[in-house]
């Protein structure tokens, strides 16, 4: 997994092929006058959502949960001020075996300035076993049509999952 968010930053390639623009509740809004920053998590977990449906075609069946997240690392780089004009932008960038690692971005959409930033691990689930699995041929190939690459990743000795 990636943990340097300076270099997550500076990266622009692949682009970001997924948007969701962004509509701000007035409890998002904390004394300051700015989003307070433990939404932006439920802002990253709607980009989650809307890429899921997205890439999945619609078909997508939320009563059987079959990827969790298993880690989540946020940077936030400056504040988003209520009515300010941002979206969720999401990518994949690798696919393990049991495992698949995205990046998210809030940005504004009116002037590209990066808000936060989010690193999140989701991890293939069986819920009745309570243990990872093989992340499935559906899901792979979901993710590596819609992000028009191959993103499978060699095994990494590291994932513990």
């Amino acid at each position: 997994m990636v943990n340097d968010f300076n270099a997550l930053k500076k990266d622009e390639s692949p682009a970001f092929r997924h948007s969701l623009p962004i509509q701000m509740r007035f409890n998002d809004v904390d004394i300051l006058g700015h989003i307070n920053n433990s939404v932006y998590f439920g802002y990253f977990d709607l980009g989650k959502s809307a890429y899921f449906t997205t890439i999945k075609k619609g078909s997508l069946d939320w009563t059987k949960v079959d990827v969790v997240i298993a880690n989540v690392n946020c940077n936030f780089y400056a504040p988003i001020f209520f009515g300010e004009p941002v979206s969720v932008i999401t990518r994949v960038e690798a696919i393990f075996t049991k495992s698949f690692k995205m990046h998210q971005r809030i940005v504004n959409t009116v002037t590209g300035e990066i808000k936060s930033e989010c690193a999140t691990v989701m991890v293939s689930f069986d819920p009745i076993t309570q243990t990872s699995t093989n992340l499935s041929e559906n899901w792979i190939k979901a993710i590596s049509e819609y992000e028009g690459r191959n993103l499978i990743t060699a095994h990494d000795k590291n994932e513990k999952i």
